[in-house]
């Protein structure tokens, strides 16, 4: 069995010990991805105080965001967004953001037939002051 993990020189570092990703054979799991930038302490999206709390959010950028970090560790592994089989979504604000993730979901993903499943939950914090974090599964070819 081919196993290897991934670390992405374009998507936000992990904020903990542990890879972008871990290919298993022919399947992909990310980590928990955010919609932090590399090598910034800025949020797309995140506007804090000085003291560091969050005085705005905007969270189609966040979303935003997250996609282009996903993106980015999918082509690291040598994999694309239309392998993305299964995502969880974490939301801290469901009753606002489920819409905007609904809009911006078709956007992403087009094509209803060939869109992943997904479970989206909501939950009280996340680790970093963000809005959302996606968990994906996706197809990668063993290598």
């Amino acid at each position: 069995m081919n196993d290897s993990t991934i670390l992405s020189g374009r998507a936000a570092e992990p904020v903990g010990p542990y890879p972008h990703a871990r290919r298993v054979g022919d399947l992909l799991f990310l980590s928990g991805i955010g919609p932090r930038e590399r090598g910034a302490s800025a949020i797309p999206g995140v506007t804090q105080d000085a003291s560091g709390a969050v005085i705005g959010r905007d969270f189609e950028a966040q979303t935003r965001a997250v996609f282009a970090n996903v993106r980015a560790v999918l082509d690291e592994a040598g994999a694309s967004w239309d392998d993305i089989v299964d995502v969880t979504c974490f939301l801290t604000h469901i009753s606002e953001d489920f819409p905007t993730l609904n809009r911006l979901w078709a956007e992403a993903f087009p094509e209803p037939a060939t869109r992943p499943t997904r479970t989206t939950v909501e939950v009280s914090q996340l680790p970093t002051p963000i809005d959302i974090e996606l968990k994906v599964i996706a197809r990668a070819e063993a290598r």
